[in-house]
């Protein structure tokens, strides 16, 4: 057969925002390897101090891959760029296929240290670029015989855990979610609309800003994104309304080694923002006990908990055999303050463990801290 039968995205469109690094140019450069057209619709035309990429050296890239570029500079915060970029791409490549919302501000800050500035372009680049770009495509994303809106936002989870810490932004990224809410029911049978989120951090150059030097090592390569996207654009149109995980999706699909995708396979992984162990926890809450009664853990969770025993229960949730398998080690925590006692986390004995007490074999690393500093810690702060 030949190798172009396989090329599901040969000759289609896509309109990504923020293509010119990162995510987006990712999405961008596993398309052109179809022969697919990729619009750039991005800010940096003039090099960054310190970021990477243009629009044109992303150009570059995407052409070298065996795709068609059209760079165009695109601020999604200004409603006319977005127009004239997409009747630019429509005179270009006769129409567009898909569209993929990847541009993101992102500012890790409490309500009363957000600068009204970083909270208008939060709200303008997030959920109001998102909401414009799909605007001013849908009429021709109708007229294709297979079209998609992506948005790089996460599953609407209401704990929160997610909102206290940074509530502006989290807003920002739920409102691109409910766009995909909203437009996957009003667009049903016409367009498919979906959400696609890490499960855990992804290197970037805003990753190394937030994170620091040796993030890195923690994180997994965009590359896990792109496929998982290219999973989901070639998929029929009825696939709509769906809030994806990458590693989910790429598991049903048959992929077994995700070392591939690892900065450094073996190395512990950052678990991404805005997802938690709150579903396993829901399926623990119902567990029949033998006799056919439900167990009381319901009762029990509804309980107040201490912020310690409360941060201990969401880790021994977060429990996995992988992060076991991968950390090998065993933590014990002296706790100053309120709570204050030994606490342990054990990443080392079959499923692991966490809990108050002694940790049940010797601990690899003991750390002494106040029990507001490790809870901090542990949320992010």
């Amino acid at each position: 057969a030949s190798p172009f039968t396989f090329r599901k995205l040969a000759g289609c469109t896509l309109f990504i925002t923020g293509a010119s690094r990162g995510i987006g140019k990712a999405i961008a450069l596993k398309a052109a390897k179809d022969g697919a057209n990729i619009v750039i619709a991005a800010k940096t035309a003039e090099p960054h101090p310190t970021l990477p990429g243009t629009i044109y050296t992303a150009a570059a890239e995407i052409e070298a891959a065996g795709g068609k570029a059209l760079p165009c500079i695109v601020n999604v915060r200004e409603e006319q760029q977005i127009i004239n970029a997409v009747e630019k791409a429509v005179k270009t490549f006769g129409g567009i296929d898909i569209l993929v919302n990847n541009a993101s501000a992102i500012s890790l800050t409490g309500t009363l240290e957000t600068e009204t500035k970083k909270v208008n372009l939060m709200m303008d680049v997030n959920v109001r670029g998102t909401y414009l770009t799909s605007k001013t495509c849908l009429p021709h994303l109708r007229k294709s015989r297979n079209p998609h809106i992506l948005n790089l936002s996460p599953p609407m989870n209401m704990n929160p855990m997610w909102f206290k810490n940074h509530c502006a932004y989290t807003i920002s990224k739920y409102g691109m979610s409910m766009c995909v809410l909203g437009m996957a029911e009003e667009f049903r049978g016409e367009v498919a609309v979906n959400a696609l989120w890490p499960k855990t951090a992804i290197h970037t150059a805003a990753m190394d800003m937030l994170g620091g030097s040796g993030i890195e090592k923690q994180c997994r390569k965009t590359d896990i994104l792109a496929d998982a996207a290219y999973c989901i654009l070639t998929k029929p149109k009825s696939f709509t309304g769906n809030f994806i995980i990458d590693e989910v999706l790429l598991r049903e699909e048959g992929v077994k080694d995700f070392d591939v995708y690892a900065i450094a396979p073996g190395h512990p992984l950052i678990p991404d923002f805005f997802l938690d162990a709150f579903k396993e926890e829901k399926k623990l809450s119902q567990h029949e006990g033998a006799d056919g009664a439900k167990a009381s853990t319901e009762s029990a969770s509804a309980k107040p908990r201490s912020p310690v025993a409360e941060t201990f229960r969401v880790i021994q949730g977060a429990m996995s055999e992988e992060y076991v398998r991968t950390t090998q080690g065993v933590f014990q925590f002296e706790l100053s303050g309120e709570e204050g006692g030994t606490w342990y986390i054990d990443l080392k004995t079959k499923g692991g463990s966490a809990g108050f007490g002694k940790p049940p074999v010797t601990a690899d690393v003991v750390m002494s801290m106040s029990s507001a500093d490790f809870v901090k810690m542990f949320t992010g702060e």
